[in-house]
This record gives C-alpha cells, structure tokens and sequence, in this order.
C-alpha cells in the first residue's frame, strides 16, 4: 500500500473558511503582477518542501481565489459547498424577511416569536467587553455542545480568554438571557466585511433557539453593521430556509505518488459534477421571491 502521512496542511485552524492562505507581505504585494510572482514562489517552495520531506501530499484549504488561481498544474482543485448569507443592503430584519415569499416569511417570524414567548432575550458582548465570569460561561456552554456528540472540545477555556484579551474587537458573544441568566450562547468572530459563526451551545433544549442565536442574530449583526457576509460554518440544509444559499467553497492539493494523483483527479471530476447539480438542487428551495446566482 501508499503511505498517506506524513503529509503537509496549509490552512487556518479549526477554521473551515475561505481566506489568505499563501501570505505575502504587504509592502511586497501592493502590485498585482509582484503578488502573484510571491505567491508563484511560495508554492514551489510548497512542492520543494514535500519532496525535501518525502511527505505524500500538500493540501491547501480554503484559499482566496486569486491564490487559486495562481497555483500550477500540479495541483487538483477541489470546490465544496456551504451556506452563505448575502447582505442585499437591507435596512433592518424586516426589509430582509420582505424579500421572502409569503409562506416562509411568515415560518421565520413564528419561529422569532416562539423564542421571545419563552421569555428570552438577548445581549452582545464584544471579547473586549465581556467579563472573565461570561467567557467562562460561554466555553462551558459550547463544550456541552461538543459533549452530547461524546467529544470533548479541543480549545480550552484559556484560550477563549486569550482570544478576547488579544483581539476582543473580532470576537462576538451572543447570549441568549432567561430570567437574567444565560441559557445559551453563539460565539461569531468579525472580518473585515464577513462575520464568522464558530460555536453554539445551551443549557437546555429550547423550541427555535438555535436557528435564533446562530442565525438571525447573526443576520440581524451583519445588518447592523454594514458586514456583505454572513459564513455560519459548515453543513447544514437548514440554514437555506433562514435565507442562506449555497455557496462554492475550493481547496487545491498535491499529491506525490502518480497513481495516486491520477485516481484522485478522477474522483475529483466526479465529485465536482456532483456538488455542482446538489448546489443548484438546493438553491431550487431559497425562501426569496426571486431566484439569485449561486456565489
């Protein structure tokens, strides 16, 4: 048989979301053509150090797509699919929901009322303005998540606090409140035009909270704030009745061993017929009046 590992992985962690993955420095890449050269450079560097290393494969996930773009033939492209919230320049939820049919506006504004029937409200925390007591409050919460899959988290309370010491401004707590207390949390990280949703979890079940914190929390956030995006992570058929579409997502690979590459390539040309007729599939069932491009 072929040895998989060691191999090389160039991605964000814990991350499963689109950004810089080949980094240039700034004052190296303010010209386009002088950009793609360093980044030209970096991957074969990327090529070198598999063979240098005897590693299997290198795999790049999530990358931007001019750095797609500006990696050789000897990488396989592979797309998948997420769910993406589009800001259309909507004013506030209302302007938003307006621009579904009538049947599932009306599912999501039952689905907000059953929540605020429950007695819960909620309130934002910035990193920075979150207490040390809340944080906490907020990793327990998440781990319970992890939990009830029979996992233990892999980021540890510490690090939340290190996260909001250190870049509180990009890390959001939404708390779900009853009685004064809180009952669940979402934790959202800000871009620079994309807010990020990462982590959820609750005390204990309650009717719609979930698609409430995460999602239109989250929707209401972006809007408040002028943010274009709206990534609440991967999986979840779901999320495209609350107004998120299926959006392509790439990753590219090498693989060393030919007969390996070649079988790959194969699957991977069967795989992105299959993802492409899924995504226009579910798009078929967005809750607009309109039908919209696929990102």
């Amino acid at each position: 048989g072929l040895k998989y590992y060691p191999k090389l992985v160039v991605a964000a962690p814990f991350t499963p979301a689109t950004g810089p993955r080949l980094l240039v420095r700034g004052d190296l890449a303010a010209d386009p053509a002088e950009r793609l050269t360093w980044r030209r450079a970096l991957q074969q560097e990327l090529l070198a150090a598999a063979e240098r290393e005897a590693l299997s494969s290198v795999h790049v996930l999530f990358p931007s797509e001019p750095e797609l773009e500006s990696l050789g033939a000897e990488w396989l492209p592979r797309i998948d699919c997420q769910f993406h919230w589009q800001n259309r320049g909507y004013e506030n939820f209302d302007d938003f929901l307006a621009t579904f049919t009538a049947d599932k506006r009306k599912k999501a504004k039952r689905e907000r009322r059953r929540v605020a029937e429950s007695g819960i409200r909620f309130e934002s925390r910035l990193g920075s303005e979150a207490s040390l007591n809340e944080i906490l409050i907020a990793w327990q919460l998440h781990r319970t998540t992890f939990l009830r899959r029979g996992n233990e988290p892999y980021l540890g309370p510490e690090t939340f606090v290190q996260i909001a010491k250190t870049m509180g401004d990009a890390l959001l707590f939404k708390f779900a409140m009853q009685n004064d207390e809180i009952v669940a949390v979402a934790v959202f990280f800000i871009g620079r035009d994309t807010l990020y949703g990462r982590y959820w979890g609750s005390a204990e079940d309650y009717h719609s909270l979930h698609f409430e914190t995460c999602y239109h929390q989250g929707i209401e956030f972006c809007i408040e704030r002028g943010l274009a995006r709206f990534e609440p992570g991967t999986q979840g058929e779901h999320k495209v009745s609350r107004g998120f579409v299926p959006t392509r997502t790439h990753s590219a690979h090498f693989v060393a061993e030919p007969r390996f590459r070649a079988a790959i390539a194969d699957y991977l040309d069967r795989e992105r017929e299959a993802i492409d007729r899924y995504a226009a599939g579910i798009a078929e069932h967005v809750p607009y009046k309109q039908s919209l491009a696929l990102p």
